[in-house]
């Protein structure tokens, strides 16, 4: 677990540009029996992870997870939970509302997967104040253009509600991932507000064509652009310009704290792309708190 002397790195970061804190659309809470089975597929060197290593930095309870993101100064962040099977998307939007009311400052997130009932537990999901939805290709490995899902994109894109979503073949490949999947999606919503985690790594120049073509596709940062993330799946230099145009659609993500480094390396990686204090400030405050009407 990160100490002061990190926070206080962090804080250095965001007080230097301006900034009243960070706005992390992309971080992990659920039920702790989840997050534990989690850690030990990580742990386990799993095939969804291709077999690379990769130790979990902020290992702890939820409570001092909690007041480690916060002495980071992230005003606001997500509750990143997905399901694997069927009947479990339910269950864990049960807990997420009970989290988020005694979380205030992490944005009440829910998630869905292709079953029956899907559209009639997104409505209540809604209803009960959802404000970001996380699906997971890789992990739910289903097809996002499958007709189950269908009503609930609509929903989802009528509320204009973001979902944070795990469509990139990044860091290993699954029978659904990629660009042509989730195109398929947005080709019958293109009003759907999705957030493309990880930037779509490795398929980063796909999803920016996706962006580009739709004015409401957003893309996250998670662990793309640091020394780990280019290990497996280099950023093409040659896109940073698109990169930059899009800087008012790019948003700060993390993966805390599932990740294998301290959360300042996230922060120095998207410094080091030298596309200006403008670009950083939008990235790493602006353009969540926006998406949230912060």
């Amino acid at each position: 677990m990160a100490g002061t002397a990190e926070a206080g790195e962090v804080r250095r970061f965001w007080e230097r540009l301006g900034l009243p804190g960070l706005v992390d659309v992309h971080t992990h809470f659920m039920p702790e029996r989840v997050l534990r089975k989690v850690w030990d597929y990580f742990d386990s060197l799993g095939p969804l992870i291709g077999g690379v290593e990769w130790p979990i930095t902020y290992r702890a309870e939820e409570e001092q997870r909690l007041a480690v993101i916060r002495e980071f100064g992230v005003r606001r962040f997500t509750a990143m939970l997905y399901p694997h099977k069927p009947g479990m998307a339910r269950w864990l939007n049960g807990w997420a509302v009970e989290f988020a009311a005694r979380t205030p400052d992490c944005l009440h997130t829910s998630t869905l997967f292709p079953e029956d009932g899907v559209e009639g537990y997104v409505q209540d999901a809604l209803d009960a104040g959802a404000r970001v939805f996380k699906a997971h290709v890789q992990v739910g490995d289903y097809d996002p253009a499958s007709e189950l899902l269908d009503a609930a994109w609509g929903l989802l894109a009528e509320a204009q509600v973001p979902v944070v979503i795990h469509c990139g073949s990044g860091p290993a490949p699954g029978k659904h991932t990629g660009p042509e999947p989730i195109a398929r999606v947005l080709a019958r919503h293109p009003r759907l507000p999705l957030v493309v985690a990880h930037m779509g790594m490795p398929e980063y120049e796909d999803f920016l064509d996706l962006a580009e073509r739709y004015p409401r596709v957003r893309l996250d940062t998670t662990m793309a652009f640091t020394d780990f993330g280019e290990r497996f799946a280099p950023f093409p230099r040659r896109a940073l310009p698109r990169l930059a145009d899009l800087g008012d659609r790019i948003l700060l993500g993390s993966d805390f704290p599932n990740i294998p480094y301290p959360y300042l390396r996230q922060l120095q990686a998207l410094e080091r792309l030298d596309l200006g204090d403008d670009w950083l400030r939008a990235v790493c405050h602006d353009n969540g708190a926006r998406l949230f009407g912060l």
